[in-house]
């Protein structure tokens, strides 16, 4: 798992973007959120822990959780 920072999250359009710790902006949509993950609570700044997907898009963050 890699760890990384909450850059951007708007819980209305279900979508944000994180910032791995090795700088790496990934995108991350509200089904690639670990079931233990409220959407609405996510915040900016928030740090959290999830695995990359690579798909034709490009990386993106998937099975994200947050750090306690």
């Amino acid at each position: 798992m890699q760890s990384g920072t909450v850059k951007s999250w708007d819980g209305q359009r279900g979508f944000g973007f994180i910032t791995s710790d090795d700088d790496d902006d990934l995108f991350v949509n509200v089904s690639d959120l670990h079931p233990s993950v409220k959407p609405k609570l996510l915040r900016e700044g928030q740090t959290v822990k999830f695995d990359i997907k690579s798909d034709m898009k490009g990386d993106r963050a998937v099975n994200v959780r947050v750090n306690k």
